[in-house]
């Protein structure tokens, strides 16, 4: 059975509960692990046969942790896991778009396949209280991202990837 790797970064909530529900949506037709960026390192991408990169973006980038995640597997793995496919997700306040381009940017060097689009949700903070606040995501985005990970994790399972 393939492993789906959801890997994810998450200062005030919203990554890590989309990431949660599409670790739960997978759960059920494949092997999966969710880890957090700083936990994660080159032998999770190895041992995995498809990925769920989930980040925040801050001040239009994807965060620097799950950035700090990618500098340290990008070389050990270069080479050795392409034609994997993989999926993302982005928490963003306005936008997201920029994050996800950043990460599909590092996937095409690592010659990954995009098998969906980016999954961008929208909290709308725009004040400093609103971003820095915990954030609590709609069910209605959850239930998106639990269908992206049991679409990934499905596919996989059943070898379309």
């Amino acid at each position: 059975m393939a492993r789906l790797l959801i890997v994810y970064h998450s200062k005030t909530g919203g990554t890590r509960q989309m990431a949660q529900a599409a670790a739960d949506g997978a759960q059920s037709e494949t092997d999966t692990l969710l880890v957090s960026a700083p936990e994660a390192g080159p032998e999770n991408l190895l041992n995995a046969g498809g990925y769920i990169f989930a980040a925040p973006e801050n001040l239009a980038a994807i965060a620097g942790v799950m950035k700090d995640f990618f500098d340290r597997c990008y070389y050990p793995v270069l080479g050795k896991i392409e034609g994997r496919p993989y999926a993302q997700m982005v928490c963003a306040g306005s936008d997201g778009e920029n994050a996800a381009r950043q990460t599909a940017r590092i996937a095409t060097g690592w010659r990954l396949k995009e098998v969906q689009p980016p999954l961008i949700v929208c909290t709308h903070a725009q004040t400093p209280e609103e971003i820095l606040a915990e954030k609590t995501i709609p069910e209605a985005e959850l239930k998106k991202c639990r269908d992206l990970g049991a679409t990934i994790a499905a596919g996989l399972g059943m070898g379309i990837f």
